[in-house]
């Protein structure tokens, strides 16, 4: 226990071993997955599933924007017709879409390209982002063998999905806001199109006093609702409010998409069987704990690297909905904290905690429906724990008036 306490067992051939093996088997799922290739298109697996799953509503969705029916996608019934078109078959399941317009503008762009192209370019394109963010973070050999091993990783391809932008408009608007404040506020405003990562950001940018940053993420979000009102028309956004409230009954309270795929206080407690009442009281707890937590340390300027993962973490700790392929944003949190442990030491179980939160990404999702066991959801609480614990610890009693000086947001290296 005591190795795993100070960490020992970690060393970097333990590292690069690990990371290794996996990226060696996300390529043998990815290649047996289109070795298996069957369906009207191509587009299907072996077993009948869309390849890149849930890629299915972004591509469908692109196609009823090129048709002139935007608005529609937030028509299940006509939504899922045309994911059953994208793919031939009527045997495809429905993958709802529950963005707000903006997400509409990427769909769109990817919309000309057959499917499997367009799941190809998307993916190596958010992959390739996600990745020069983590280099940036952390530019070491084994840290970037280690972010592109990272299991969450696989996760997110195998559904087509969209955590490599999250974690890099995330990760790359933290590494700016010293430098190029507008920019940074612009990339974090451009997390829009995920909404419920939305509350714990610009808080910690208010605590924080990074006025500017949040000129840019307001003029980004602003420039993106004008963007889908002139190409989609008012309309789109009337649909899309009207949609929310089914969207949050079914997927969400009812369990529509599965409570153990969701990582989250709320999910948690209802696949425990408890009352929707109760679970969105405790997930309110939840949130006001780790945005109080957050707020202090951008508030009292702590260590960058640790705020800026408390951040990450809280982002998603605040949330009700966090599927498992979000857990990629665990890749920034990860990084950082694992910098600032090189630079100033690791505390004891830092390291073996850090590892758990890498690995448990695979697993998390059979963990909760087999055993009751909210993996990921462990993982980030863990995580927030001890990064608030050694933020407050390095900030002791700094006083609060150094929380706009430049030095309070400087570069986490």
């Amino acid at each position: 226990m005591e190795g795993f306490a100070t960490g020992a067992w970690l060393t970097r051939p333990v590292l690069r071993l690990a990371a290794l093996l996996a990226i060696v088997l996300t390529a043998a799922a990815i290649l047996s997955g289109l070795a298996g290739r069957t369906g009207s298109y191509g587009t299907l697996d072996s077993v009948g599933r869309p390849l890149g799953t849930d890629f299915t509503l972004v591509w469908s969705a692109g196609q009823m924007v090129r048709e002139g029916r935007a608005a529609a996608v937030y028509d299940w019934p006509q939504h899922e017709a045309a994911e059953k078109r994208a793919h031939g078959t009527d045997a495809v399941p429905f993958f709802g879409w529950h963005y707000p317009p903006f997400f509409l503008l990427v769909a769109a762009l990817l919309a000309p390209l057959s499917y499997l192209a367009a799941l190809a370019l998307w993916q190596a394109a958010t992959l390739a982002a996600y990745a020069a963010v983590m280099w940036r973070i952390l530019p070491r050999g084994e840290a970037l063998l280690a972010a592109l091993g990272f299991p969450a990783v696989f996760v997110c391809i195998a559904h087509g999905h969209n955590a490599f932008l999250s974690a890099a408009l995330l990760g790359g608007g933290l590494l700016l806001l010293a430098r190029r404040p507008l920019l940074a506020g612009a990339l974090l405003g451009c997390l829009a199109y995920k909404p419920q990562f939305a509350l714990i950001i610009p808080l910690a940018l208010l605590a924080g006093g990074h006025w500017r940053a949040l000129a840019g993420g307001a003029l980004a979000v602003a420039l993106l609702a004008a963007a889908t009102l002139v190409l989609f028309g008012p309309e789109i956004w009337s649909a899309f409010l009207g949609s929310t409230g089914l969207t949050r009954t079914v997927v969400l309270e009812e369990g529509g998409t599965g409570w153990y795929k969701i990582q989250s206080v709320f999910a948690y407690v209802r696949m425990s069987g408890g009352s929707v009442a109760l679970a969105y009281g405790v997930q309110a707890a939840v949130t006001g704990a780790v945005a109080a937590a957050t707020a202090r340390l951008w508030w009292i300027g702590a260590p960058f690297r640790l705020r800026a993962a408390a951040m990450i973490l809280g982002s998603l700790l605040a949330t009700p909905y966090l599927l498992d392929y979000d857990l990629v944003l665990l890749g920034p949190a990860i990084a950082l904290m694992a910098g600032h442990g090189l630079a100033h030491g690791f505390r004891r179980w830092e390291k073996t905690a850090l590892a758990f939160a890498w690995l448990v990404p695979v697993c998390t999702r059979h963990l909760a429906f087999f055993c009751h066991v909210p993996g990921g959801l462990m993982a980030m609480l863990i995580l927030f724990v001890l990064v608030t614990g050694r933020a407050l610890e390095a900030s002791g009693s700094r006083a609060p008036a150094g929380r706009f000086s430049r030095s309070a947001a400087s570069s986490p290296r």
